[in-house]
Protein backbone atom coordinates (compact mmCIF):
# COMPACT_ATOMS: atom_id res chain seq x y z
CA UNK A 1 0.00 0.00 0.00
CA UNK A 2 1.39 3.55 -0.58
CA UNK A 3 -0.29 6.89 0.65
CA UNK A 4 -0.55 10.36 -0.19
CA UNK A 5 -2.14 13.24 1.29
CA UNK A 6 -2.36 16.93 -0.36
CA UNK A 7 -4.16 20.09 1.02
CA UNK A 8 -4.60 22.39 -1.30
CA UNK A 9 -7.02 26.12 -0.93
CA UNK A 10 -10.17 26.66 -0.55
CA UNK A 11 -10.48 28.40 -3.92
CA UNK A 12 -9.82 25.13 -5.72
CA UNK A 13 -13.32 24.20 -4.86
CA UNK A 14 -14.26 27.21 -7.21
CA UNK A 15 -15.92 28.97 -4.43
CA UNK A 16 -17.98 26.21 -2.80
CA UNK A 17 -15.44 26.79 -0.01
CA UNK A 18 -14.29 29.91 2.11
CA UNK A 19 -11.00 31.13 0.52
CA UNK A 20 -8.17 29.95 2.71
CA UNK A 21 -9.99 27.11 4.06
CA UNK A 22 -8.00 24.02 2.95
CA UNK A 23 -9.06 21.30 1.00
CA UNK A 24 -7.53 17.66 2.16
CA UNK A 25 -7.19 14.99 -0.40
CA UNK A 26 -5.36 11.52 0.70
CA UNK A 27 -5.22 8.91 -1.26
CA UNK A 28 -4.24 4.78 -0.72
CA UNK A 29 -3.08 2.64 -3.47
CA UNK A 30 -3.38 -0.58 -3.16
CA UNK A 31 -1.42 -3.24 -5.54
CA UNK A 32 -4.42 -5.74 -6.24
CA UNK A 33 -3.12 -9.54 -5.38
CA UNK A 34 -1.04 -11.50 -8.32
CA UNK A 35 -3.71 -13.70 -9.09
CA UNK A 36 -5.57 -10.33 -11.03
CA UNK A 37 -2.38 -9.38 -12.91
CA UNK A 38 -3.22 -7.47 -15.84
CA UNK A 39 -6.94 -7.18 -14.63
CA UNK A 40 -6.67 -3.90 -12.76
CA UNK A 41 -5.47 -0.26 -12.63
CA UNK A 42 -5.40 -0.60 -9.03
CA UNK A 43 -7.78 -0.26 -5.89
CA UNK A 44 -7.63 2.91 -4.44
CA UNK A 45 -9.12 4.96 -1.41
CA UNK A 46 -9.53 8.62 -1.39
CA UNK A 47 -10.39 10.63 1.55
CA UNK A 48 -11.96 14.11 0.68
CA UNK A 49 -12.26 16.56 3.30
CA UNK A 50 -13.71 19.44 2.28
CA UNK A 51 -14.93 22.37 4.96
CA UNK A 52 -18.16 24.12 5.69
CA UNK A 53 -20.29 21.23 3.24
CA UNK A 54 -18.56 22.56 0.29
CA UNK A 55 -17.78 20.78 -2.70
CA UNK A 56 -15.07 20.55 -4.80
CA UNK A 57 -15.42 20.44 -9.34
CA UNK A 58 -12.93 18.55 -11.04
CA UNK A 59 -12.74 16.73 -14.53
CA UNK A 60 -11.36 13.61 -14.94
CA UNK A 61 -9.50 12.67 -17.63
CA UNK A 62 -10.44 9.99 -20.49
CA UNK A 63 -10.03 6.45 -18.89
CA UNK A 64 -11.05 2.77 -18.53
CA UNK A 65 -13.95 1.54 -16.51
CA UNK A 66 -14.50 2.25 -13.16
CA UNK A 67 -16.80 1.89 -10.57
CA UNK A 68 -16.50 3.95 -7.47
CA UNK A 69 -18.18 3.40 -3.89
CA UNK A 70 -18.82 7.11 -1.84
CA UNK A 71 -19.43 6.62 1.94
CA UNK A 72 -20.44 10.28 2.63
CA UNK A 73 -21.35 12.70 0.08
CA UNK A 74 -22.49 11.17 -3.18
CA UNK A 75 -21.09 12.71 -6.60
CA UNK A 76 -23.14 14.55 -9.31
CA UNK A 77 -20.73 13.04 -12.59
CA UNK A 78 -21.06 13.71 -15.99
CA UNK A 79 -20.07 11.82 -19.12
CA UNK A 80 -20.84 13.33 -22.32
CA UNK A 81 -25.01 13.43 -22.22
CA UNK A 82 -24.83 11.30 -19.39
CA UNK A 83 -26.16 12.38 -15.98
CA UNK A 84 -25.98 10.23 -12.78
CA UNK A 85 -26.61 12.15 -9.09
CA UNK A 86 -26.97 10.88 -5.76
CA UNK A 87 -25.72 7.54 -6.45
CA UNK A 88 -23.61 5.77 -3.56
CA UNK A 89 -22.15 3.75 -6.64
CA UNK A 90 -21.02 4.83 -10.06
CA UNK A 91 -20.01 2.99 -12.87
CA UNK A 92 -18.46 4.34 -15.94
CA UNK A 93 -17.69 2.56 -19.30
CA UNK A 94 -14.37 3.79 -20.84
CA UNK A 95 -14.32 7.11 -21.80
CA UNK A 96 -12.49 9.60 -24.56
CA UNK A 97 -14.48 12.01 -23.11
CA UNK A 98 -13.78 13.78 -19.77
CA UNK A 99 -16.00 12.95 -16.45
CA UNK A 100 -17.15 16.32 -14.74
CA UNK A 101 -17.42 15.52 -11.33
CA UNK A 102 -19.08 17.72 -8.18
CA UNK A 103 -18.20 15.97 -4.76
CA UNK A 104 -18.20 16.89 -1.02
CA UNK A 105 -16.64 15.39 1.92
CA UNK A 106 -16.13 11.34 1.32
CA UNK A 107 -14.20 8.44 1.56
CA UNK A 108 -14.05 7.03 -2.20
CA UNK A 109 -12.89 3.51 -2.81
CA UNK A 110 -12.50 3.38 -6.46
CA UNK A 111 -11.73 0.00 -8.97
CA UNK A 112 -10.23 0.20 -11.91
CA UNK A 113 -10.55 -2.29 -14.92
CA UNK A 114 -8.23 -2.85 -17.48
CA UNK A 115 -9.40 -4.27 -20.58
CA UNK A 116 -9.10 -7.92 -19.46
CA UNK A 117 -10.21 -7.21 -16.56
CA UNK A 118 -13.24 -6.02 -18.23
CA UNK A 119 -13.91 -9.33 -19.73
CA UNK A 120 -12.98 -11.23 -17.21
CA UNK A 121 -15.15 -9.86 -14.35
CA UNK A 122 -17.56 -6.88 -16.05
CA UNK A 123 -18.23 -8.69 -19.87
CA UNK A 124 -20.92 -6.86 -21.71
CA UNK A 125 -19.88 -4.71 -25.14
CA UNK A 126 -17.46 -2.46 -23.73
CA UNK A 127 -18.39 -0.24 -26.99
CA UNK A 128 -22.14 -0.28 -25.90
CA UNK A 129 -21.14 1.06 -22.65
CA UNK A 130 -18.56 3.80 -23.50
CA UNK A 131 -18.85 7.36 -22.33
CA UNK A 132 -21.43 7.18 -20.02
CA UNK A 133 -21.58 7.43 -16.50
CA UNK A 134 -24.48 4.87 -14.34
CA UNK A 135 -25.66 4.74 -11.61
CA UNK A 136 -24.19 1.23 -9.94
CA UNK A 137 -26.68 -0.54 -7.92
CA UNK A 138 -29.03 -0.07 -10.85
CA UNK A 139 -27.20 -1.20 -13.91
CA UNK A 140 -27.31 -4.94 -14.92
CA UNK A 141 -24.18 -4.83 -15.89
CA UNK A 142 -22.54 -3.40 -12.46
CA UNK A 143 -25.06 -4.28 -10.12
CA UNK A 144 -23.40 -7.53 -9.36
CA UNK A 145 -20.44 -5.58 -7.99
CA UNK A 146 -23.25 -3.38 -5.40
CA UNK A 147 -22.87 -5.42 -2.51
CA UNK A 148 -19.55 -4.42 -2.06
CA UNK A 149 -21.23 -1.26 -0.54
CA UNK A 150 -21.80 -2.75 2.59
CA UNK A 151 -18.27 -3.04 3.59
CA UNK A 152 -16.81 -0.07 1.32
CA UNK A 153 -19.00 2.24 2.30
CA UNK A 154 -19.08 1.41 6.60
CA UNK A 155 -17.05 3.65 7.96
CA UNK A 156 -15.96 1.27 10.79
CA UNK A 157 -14.25 -1.30 8.72
CA UNK A 158 -10.58 -1.33 8.59
CA UNK A 159 -8.99 -1.08 4.70
CA UNK A 160 -8.03 -4.39 5.55
CA UNK A 161 -11.74 -5.77 5.55
CA UNK A 162 -12.75 -3.81 2.67
CA UNK A 163 -9.41 -5.24 0.91
CA UNK A 164 -10.91 -8.55 1.71
CA UNK A 165 -13.75 -7.90 0.32
CA UNK A 166 -12.81 -7.01 -2.87
CA UNK A 167 -10.84 -9.75 -3.69
CA UNK A 168 -13.23 -11.70 -2.77
CA UNK A 169 -16.10 -10.55 -5.00
CA UNK A 170 -13.26 -10.78 -7.77
CA UNK A 171 -12.89 -14.45 -6.83
CA UNK A 172 -16.66 -15.26 -7.34
CA UNK A 173 -17.16 -13.26 -10.51
CA UNK A 174 -13.67 -14.26 -12.34
CA UNK A 175 -14.72 -16.02 -15.16
CA UNK A 176 -11.55 -15.84 -17.72
CA UNK A 177 -12.19 -14.84 -21.33
CA UNK A 178 -11.23 -16.62 -24.75
CA UNK A 179 -10.24 -13.22 -25.88
CA UNK A 180 -7.39 -12.79 -23.28
CA UNK A 181 -4.46 -13.58 -25.09
CA UNK A 182 -5.75 -11.07 -27.83
CA UNK A 183 -6.96 -8.58 -25.15
CA UNK A 184 -3.16 -8.18 -23.76
CA UNK A 185 -1.82 -8.92 -26.75
CA UNK A 186 -2.97 -5.35 -28.29
CA UNK A 187 -3.13 -3.62 -24.78
CA UNK A 188 0.59 -4.34 -24.45
CA UNK A 189 1.10 -2.90 -28.25
CA UNK A 190 -0.71 0.44 -27.72
CA UNK A 191 0.78 1.43 -24.20
CA UNK A 192 4.39 0.53 -25.68
CA UNK A 193 4.32 0.50 -29.31
CA UNK A 194 4.53 3.31 -31.60
CA UNK A 195 2.63 2.69 -34.67
CA UNK A 196 1.78 5.08 -37.62
CA UNK A 197 -1.33 2.89 -38.41
CA UNK A 198 -3.77 0.35 -37.64
CA UNK A 199 -2.66 -1.91 -40.23
CA UNK A 200 0.76 -1.33 -38.17
CA UNK A 201 -0.94 -2.07 -35.10
CA UNK A 202 -2.61 -5.25 -36.58
CA UNK A 203 0.87 -6.56 -37.99
CA UNK A 204 2.10 -6.33 -34.60
CA UNK A 205 -0.75 -7.99 -33.07
CA UNK A 206 -0.10 -10.59 -35.18
CA UNK A 207 -3.59 -10.77 -36.15
CA UNK A 208 -5.98 -9.56 -39.23
CA UNK A 209 -7.30 -5.87 -38.85
CA UNK A 210 -11.15 -7.57 -38.86
CA UNK A 211 -10.03 -9.47 -35.55
CA UNK A 212 -8.42 -6.31 -34.01
CA UNK A 213 -11.29 -3.99 -34.54
CA UNK A 214 -13.44 -6.91 -32.87
CA UNK A 215 -11.27 -7.12 -30.00
CA UNK A 216 -10.90 -3.38 -29.57
CA UNK A 217 -14.54 -2.64 -29.74
CA UNK A 218 -16.26 -5.35 -27.74
CA UNK A 219 -13.39 -5.33 -24.74
CA UNK A 220 -11.55 -1.91 -24.93
CA UNK A 221 -14.63 0.17 -26.23
CA UNK A 222 -13.34 1.92 -28.85
CA UNK A 223 -11.90 1.01 -32.71
CA UNK A 224 -8.11 0.93 -32.74
CA UNK A 225 -7.57 4.12 -34.40
CA UNK A 226 -9.26 5.94 -31.64
CA UNK A 227 -7.52 4.18 -28.75
CA UNK A 228 -4.37 4.89 -30.72
CA UNK A 229 -5.06 8.20 -31.02
CA UNK A 230 -6.05 8.07 -26.94
CA UNK A 231 -3.18 7.10 -25.90
CA UNK A 232 -0.84 9.95 -27.78
CA UNK A 233 -3.41 12.48 -26.23
CA UNK A 234 -2.90 11.01 -22.58
CA UNK A 235 0.76 11.50 -23.02
CA UNK A 236 0.81 14.65 -23.72
CA UNK A 237 -1.53 15.72 -20.70
CA UNK A 238 0.05 13.90 -18.02
CA UNK A 239 3.18 15.42 -19.42
CA UNK A 240 1.97 18.92 -18.90
CA UNK A 241 0.22 18.31 -15.76
CA UNK A 242 3.27 16.52 -13.96
CA UNK A 243 5.93 19.70 -15.03
CA UNK A 244 4.11 22.72 -13.62
CA UNK A 245 5.03 25.68 -15.92
CA UNK A 246 5.35 24.16 -18.97
CA UNK A 247 3.41 25.14 -22.05
CA UNK A 248 1.58 22.64 -24.13
CA UNK A 249 4.17 22.63 -26.67
CA UNK A 250 6.90 21.51 -24.55
CA UNK A 251 4.76 18.37 -23.86
CA UNK A 252 3.55 17.70 -26.89
CA UNK A 253 3.76 14.15 -27.69
CA UNK A 254 6.23 13.36 -31.16
CA UNK A 255 3.24 11.91 -33.13
CA UNK A 256 1.44 15.07 -33.32
CA UNK A 257 2.29 17.34 -36.73
CA UNK A 258 1.67 20.44 -35.40
CA UNK A 259 0.29 22.32 -32.41
CA UNK A 260 -2.97 23.19 -34.33
CA UNK A 261 -4.00 18.94 -34.94
CA UNK A 262 -3.49 18.98 -30.81
CA UNK A 263 -5.40 21.55 -30.26
CA UNK A 264 -8.08 20.02 -31.96
CA UNK A 265 -7.62 16.65 -30.55
CA UNK A 266 -7.74 18.09 -27.10
CA UNK A 267 -11.11 19.76 -27.64
CA UNK A 268 -12.21 16.59 -28.70
CA UNK A 269 -11.22 14.68 -26.13
CA UNK A 270 -11.46 17.14 -23.37
CA UNK A 271 -14.08 18.72 -24.54
CA UNK A 272 -12.45 22.36 -23.91
CA UNK A 273 -9.24 23.98 -25.65
CA UNK A 274 -6.17 23.45 -23.74
CA UNK A 275 -5.73 26.73 -22.60
CA UNK A 276 -9.39 27.00 -21.11
CA UNK A 277 -8.20 23.88 -18.67
CA UNK A 278 -5.12 25.10 -18.19
CA UNK A 279 -6.63 28.14 -16.22
CA UNK A 280 -9.10 25.72 -14.16
CA UNK A 281 -8.19 24.32 -10.86
CA UNK A 282 -7.57 20.53 -10.73
CA UNK A 283 -7.53 20.03 -7.09
CA UNK A 284 -8.51 16.10 -7.41
CA UNK A 285 -7.02 15.12 -11.31
CA UNK A 286 -3.59 16.80 -10.46
CA UNK A 287 -3.36 15.49 -7.45
CA UNK A 288 -4.22 11.84 -8.15
CA UNK A 289 -1.42 12.01 -11.72
CA UNK A 290 1.40 13.14 -9.46
CA UNK A 291 0.73 10.70 -6.37
CA UNK A 292 0.03 7.73 -9.29
CA UNK A 293 3.02 8.88 -11.43
CA UNK A 294 5.34 8.94 -8.03
CA UNK A 295 3.67 5.52 -6.35
CA UNK A 296 2.99 3.44 -9.57
CA UNK A 297 5.32 4.80 -12.21
CA UNK A 298 2.07 5.71 -14.62
CA UNK A 299 0.35 8.77 -14.24
CA UNK A 300 -2.66 7.86 -15.48
CA UNK A 301 -4.94 4.07 -16.17
CA UNK A 302 -4.94 4.76 -20.42
CA UNK A 303 -1.49 4.45 -19.76
CA UNK A 304 -1.25 1.52 -17.38
CA UNK A 305 0.39 -1.27 -19.72
CA UNK A 306 -1.06 -4.97 -18.59
CA UNK A 307 1.64 -7.32 -16.41
CA UNK A 308 2.52 -10.34 -17.32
Amino acid sequence: MAKERRAFDGKTAQGDCAKGDPISVEAQFHEPPARFEGCFTSFYHMSLDIPDGGQVVDYLQPEWANIRFFGGSCPKAEIGTSVVSGAAITATGPSTLPCRFELGSSQVWGIGFLPAGWARFVGGNAFEMANAVFDGAAHPVFSKFAGLSQTLCDSDASVEEQLDAICDMMDRLAKPHRDEAKIRRVHCELVDGDHASVCDLADACAMSIRTLERVCRRHFGFTPKLLMRRQRFMRTLTTFVLHKGSRWTEAMDDAYHDQAQFTREFCEFMTMTPSEYAAREHPILDSFIAARARIRGSAAQALDAPEG
